[in-house]
């Protein structure tokens, strides 16, 4: 009933079509080229001025094709990612195979190179074709270069952004209305004016739809043929031409659509013998051949979540990302311009990644920080930079690509990019820890101080602070009771080195430097290092700064590392080093932009300070896989929920990060180590560092740090002078006169006579820093006594004396002089003297009488 229904319409409109064709006539042969197409009301003038206001020319321009990516393997350049807007390659004439264009050319448009774009036999075939009841196999009266003009118009619609514009574009570009035919005609007369034959016959073949996504002959024949257009056979060119009229029936994506496509091919390698493009022979084979035997359906991998050289995919999404790619100069002199032609695509960017280094480096990641880690969402990044340059060496993560953004945090995949910025990878940043102490300690350098001067681990209240030149209180919201820091070993206690607070990372000694210095030009160090917050908030110079609660990307702390690496140079990331351009030519990729941000002898001396982080006593002792110096800085933030190891040698900087993606701080330091015999997810960062730099250290073989000049080491720190003994006042006399300040510590016992200085902290000869502050203690004089009147008094009662005084007469010496005789035994004389306060276990010597020979009378005691 439904057939009957449709029937009359059918033949209407074929009749109707029928008249119009009839009704241009006149037109055709007016206007001097060839048909245009029209229905019966409109007439043979009007036509004419429509035809005549159309734009007469359109260029083929650049067809939308794929980028692919290269990375370095095995020494050399390989392809790891293919990125496209659509699935093309666009081939040069010799890289066609001729059976694709005597295909085309029969089955399409067999007067093609005889008429001037528009072919007035078929359209009148079209229009008596329309009148038996459809078109069929008789075509739309469309040339090729009409049908190229179809094609280009809706490839420079899809290139519209708006997506009501973009639509309206498409919808005009299909619709068979009168205007739009004329407008066919008129482009494809100018397209034959402006372009050869084989030029427009190529552009057909580089830009025809062929189903299932894909766009031009070669990504056809490799995506149902597993091959190049080049080497197709007559048949299999058929069947790809075969396809161009009815995509979504006749591709050879799935079996339902051999029958349609077989009986279209079998149109066209009939025509292609009667062409004589092909023997009989091998029209026959062809007719008997099943369409299935020689598909081999290999589907198209495009995208980074497709990527599958180990680890890449995050790379591969941060050199793609939007954001980036208005960064590369190559590709245009604006972001507009530099977008369009990303999307248009066909470039070859060779990048600076190395595949094997970042297969190494995923598969220890996900051994150490597996992605299904049960407990909480864990995250695990390994980023590596090349010193002098900024080449993205290594950059990959536990968890896997995906464009889902409502992935689980718990499952193995996230459409975050941990690695890099929020504006490149959706990421926040993660808080650094102590990794961020590092430029404490270059601008502690840069002010003059010392590695090898002492500060005070002491655990204490840090009352004020200094941020832009002005002292602050401690005391707010953060710190109601003022700023009291904590060592991570508790334990950690008194005055030591810089080096030694380095190495063993202790957080009060480093609240005494920040204290000396400026939060904000602590701050600063890090930003001309390019340290910045993974969204773009202010890097923060708040009381706890120096500690690392900014939150950034790993990427970013990896760059800052490299620099002090290259003797404070700072090479700011690339990730590009050269590009292949759509139309073959080779051009630079990104380039070094470095820069001295940091004095050479500073960035050396902190490296050597750094070293004792992986040496015996160092947060990081056991993480290095060889005898290649190293550098670095382990970093946990206070709840032990993010964990970092940053490290590098000449050649390589290395950053790993673990850490709880929840924000709900589960401390890694309560998780045993998914790798047996490791402790816990916190310890396990050396472990991991150390698999992931040994190999590296084999591609990249970094040598000697450079010697730091030795001014640094003592910096303009001052020694502690010798007061001991001393008085109060000429102990601070002392002290002043050094630039030292003299704080009181009260009394304790001690042999120095009350009143007198018994001991310092830091003890004399101690290196401190100029200004320091210096304890004095004073004796109590409970280890003291006064030694007795001893001259005249025989050598018995002295010794009596003596012990009644609290003396220790086992340190008594005598020694005898000459003397009367009656002065036998006698003392003549006491050191300490008589009335002296002297400690009570000092010694004493006693010059006794020894009569006119001086010499022991043996029966003195």
């Amino acid at each position: 009933m439904s057939a009957q229904k449709k029937r009359p319409t059918s033949v209407v409109g074929a009749v109707f079509g029928f008249v119009g064709f009839s009704a241009l006539a006149g037109l055709l042969v007016t206007i001097g080229v060839t048909p245009a197409l029209a229905v019966s009301s409109v007439t043979a003038s009007s036509s004419i001025g429509i035809f005549e206001s159309l734009p007469e020319y359109i260029s083929i321009g650049q067809l939308q094709q794929r980028n692919t990516l290269y990375g370095e393997s095995g020494g050399k350049q390989v392809p790891f990612a293919t990125i496209y807007s659509q699935n093309r390659v666009n081939l040069k004439w010799d890289e066609v195979s001729p059976n694709l264009k005597h295909a085309v050319v029969a089955g399409e448009d067999k007067r093609f190179y005889q008429h001037g774009g528009v072919d007035l036999t078929s359209i009148v075939r079209a229009g008596v074709g329309s009148l038996s009841g459809g078109l069929g196999e008789s075509g739309g009266g469309s040339t090729l270069t009409m049908q190229l003009v179809r094609n280009i118009r809706l490839a420079q619609a899809q290139d519209i952004k708006d997506p009501k514009k973009q639509a309206a574009a498409i919808k005009d570009a299909k619709e068979v209305t009168v205007s739009r035919k004329l407008q066919e005609m008129k482009y494809a007369i100018g397209l034959e004016k402006k372009y050869s034959k084989d030029e427009i016959l190529l552009a057909y073949l580089n830009i025809a739809y062929f189903g299932d996504q894909t766009y031009g002959v070669q990504a056809a024949a490799q995506h149902y043929y597993n091959k190049s257009a080049k080497s197709l056979t007559p048949t299999q060119a058929a069947s790809l031409i075969a396809i161009v009229q009815y995509p979504e029936s006749r591709d050879l994506s799935t079996p339902k659509n051999y029958k349609n496509n077989v009986a279209r091919r079998n149109v066209i390698l009939k025509a292609m013998e009667a062409q004589g493009y092909i023997t009989a022979d091998t029209l026959k084979r062809g007719l008997e051949t099943k369409v299935g035997d020689s598909v081999k359906l290999t589907p198209a991998v495009q995208g980074c979540a497709a990527v599958t050289a180990g680890g890449a995919q995050q790379f591969c999404d941060y050199v793609t990302s939007p954001e980036m790619i208005k960064s590369y100069a190559f590709l245009g002199g604006s972001d507009a311009a530099r977008t369009k032609n990303w999307n248009t695509g066909g470039y070859k960017v060779h990048t600076t990644i190395n595949l094997d280094l970042t297969a190494n480096a995923k598969g220890q990641i996900d051994q150490w920080a597996p992605a299904t880690f049960s407990q909480f969402p864990l995250g695990g990044v390994v980023d590596s930079v090349e010193p002098g340059t900024g080449r993205v060496v290594v950059m990959t993560q536990n968890k896997n690509l995906t464009t889902d953004a409502s992935a689980s945090l718990t499952g193995p995949n996230t459409y975050l990019n941990y690695s890099v910025d929020t504006k490149y990878g959706s990421s926040q940043g993660f808080q650094v820890g102590s990794t961020y102490k590092m430029f404490t300690l270059l601008d502690w350098l840069e002010k003059g101080h010392g590695v090898n001067e002492l500060v005070d681990a002491t655990p204490r209240t840090f009352p004020t602070m200094t941020v832009d030149g002005g002292t602050y209180s401690t005391v707010d919201g953060e710190f109601p009771q003022g700023y009291k820091p904590k060592n991570d070993e508790g334990y950690i206690s008194g005055y030591m080195t810089v080096k030694t607070a380095t190495a063993a990372s202790v957080n009060v000694a480093y609240a005494s430097m920040a204290q000396q210095l400026d939060l904000a030009d602590i701050r600063d160090v890090a930003q001309k290092l390019g340290v910045h917050t993974a969204t773009g908030a202010e890097l923060k110079d708040n009381t706890s700064s120096f500690l690392g609660t900014n939150n950034i990307a790993p990427l970013t702390m990896a760059t800052a590392y490299a620099a002090i690496a290259n003797k404070g140079v700072y090479c700011p990331s690339i990730v590009v080093d050269k590009v292949t351009t759509p139309d073959g030519k080779s051009v630079a990729g990104q380039k070094s932009d470095c820069q001295q941000v940091v004095d050479p002898d500073v960035a050396a001396t902190a490296i050597s300070a750094m070293q004792g982080v992986f040496q015996g006593g160092g947060t990081a002792s056991g993480a290095l896989p060889d005898a290649t110096p190293e550098f670095g800085k382990t970093g946990t933030t206070d709840d032990a929920d993010q964990i970092w190891l940053n490290g590098s040698t000449t050649a390589l900087t290395t950053v790993t990060w673990m850490g709880d993606t929840s924000g709900q701080r589960h401390s890694l330091r309560q998780y045993s180590s998914p790798v047996y015999g490791q402790g816990t997810l916190a310890t396990s960062r050396s472990g991991l560092f150390k698999a992931v730099q040994g190999l590296n250290n084999t591609v990249y073989p970094g040598t000697a740090f450079p010697i730091p000049s030795g001014n640094l080491a003592t910096g303009n720190g001052v020694k502690v002078p010798a007061l001991t003994g001393n008085s109060v006042d000429a102990a601070k006399n002392l002290l002043s006169g050094v630039g030292l300040n003299y704080v009181d510590g009260g009394t304790q016992a001690s042999s120095q006579p009350e009143g007198q200085v018994a001991g310092t902290s830091p003890g004399e000869g101690s290196l401190v820093p100029n200004g320091g502050n210096v304890t004095v203690y004073t004796s109590d004089g409970s280890q003291a006594a006064t030694v007795p009147e001893l001259s005249g008094k025989s050598l018995k009662d002295a010794l009596g004396d003596l012990e009644d005084a609290g003396f220790d007469t086992s340190k008594v010496t005598t020694g005898f002089a000459k003397s009367d005789d009656d002065q036998k035994c006698d003392v003549v004389s006491s050191n300490p003297g008589d009335g002296a306060s002297a400690a009570k276990d000092s010694a004493i010597a006693l010059t006794v009488g020894g009569g006119k020979s001086g010499r022991d009378p043996g029966n003195c005691s």
